[in-house]
């Protein structure tokens, strides 16, 4: 076993996981995070530990555009979940700075009532420039919320996009947030990101903007019906929602086990499930060659060259590539 300056003792981290203990959930997440190379061995470790305590949550993904009210929603959807007896999980991504590479870090901050039940479990992660707007360890993350036991895992993207699609690929259910009024919006959305959408649900259906919440469901009842659903057994649904009454959730959690029923009893959800751990293992074959050309030492000396003489026209793009490919298979 590789010794470092900070071991970690894994049958220690297993054993809290496993009790369901938040602040070994939160350790364990910050091990497969870290970009060290001795934590990623530790991680591992424990990663194949736990795999045979996962698979038992229902993992559901939550995306919108800024201002759609996301936090607000999910915040009260785990009170529900919560006041029900089920124990909730919310991995909230938050955008990382290009610039800088900080992020926001603030739905503990945003979420304050859920954050401080003993049955629920807030973490938010910075997206690191992963693409698809999800945390690239997002899927290991959400293996350990699973090992500790919880049933609900919730992962709430940045935002709407093409990039964004990426979180339905680790998710069970695809929701998507959507606001009064949003004729334009429509026109606005990406054809993929409704294609993906198991549920619609327009938000903020309360005061003055309830009636414009009931018409513009309406409206995307109608475009619905020209996108190819994801599964074939289930019609993605349209409904609308105020975060501020509990009548809506349990409409959202009764759509939830249907959905979930429907998929279980022609055995889709287990393949689904299935595909799903192929889809991660190429994304991280993907991940790990990238991490693996730009670290070579090789690479890094005529990076820059290559780069420049890419920039100046001296050098197409493709054969740019085909250069430093050469240098990196020899």
């Amino acid at each position: 076993m590789v010794k470092s300056k900070t071991s970690f003792d894994i049958k220690t981290l297993l054993k809290g996981l496993v009790s369901g203990k938040r602040s070994t959930l939160a350790r364990a997440i910050t091990l497969v995070e870290s970009t060290r190379k001795d934590h990623q061995i530790f991680a591992q470790q424990l990663l194949e530990k736990v795999l045979s305590k996962t698979g038992s949550s229902i993992r559901i993904g939550i995306s919108g555009v800024p201002g759609v009210g996301k936090s607000t929603f999910i915040e009260n959807f785990g009170l529900f979940m919560v006041n029900r007896g089920y124990k909730v999980a919310v991995l909230a991504v938050d955008p990382s700075s290009k610039r800088a590479g900080g992020s926001i870090l603030g739905d503990k901050i945003r979420m304050e009532e859920l954050s401080r039940s003993n049955f629920a479990f807030i973490r938010p992660s910075p997206t690191g420039g992963s693409l698809g707007g999800v945390a690239r360890r997002t899927r290991e993350s959400m293996l350990l919320c699973e090992a500790a036991s919880y049933d609900v895992i919730i992962v709430e993207t940045v935002g709407v996009g093409q990039s964004e699609t990426s979180v339905a690929d680790m998710v069970d259910m695809f929701i998507l947030l959507l606001l009064p009024g949003g004729g334009d919006e429509i026109q606005g959305l990406k054809k993929g990101i409704i294609e993906l959408s198991d549920l619609l649900i327009v938000n903020k259906a309360d005061g003055d903007l309830e009636n414009s919440a009931k018409i513009t469901a309406q409206h995307y009842r109608q475009a619905i019906h020209f996108v190819q659903p994801s599964y074939p057994e289930w019609d993605p649904k349209v409904i609308t929602c105020s975060s501020l009454d509990t009548k809506n959730m349990k409409e959202i959690w009764s759509h939830i086990g249907a959905f979930q029923k429907i998929r279980k009893k022609n055995r889709n959800f287990s393949k689904h499930r299935k595909n799903q751990a192929s889809i991660w293992m190429w994304s991280e074959i993907n991940e790990s060659l990238n991490d693996a050309f730009r670290g070579d030492q090789r690479v890094k000396k005529i990076l820059k060259k290559i780069e420049l003489n890419v920039m100046s026209g001296k050098m197409t793009p493709r054969s740019g590539v085909k250069k430093l490919l050469e240098v990196f298979l020899k």
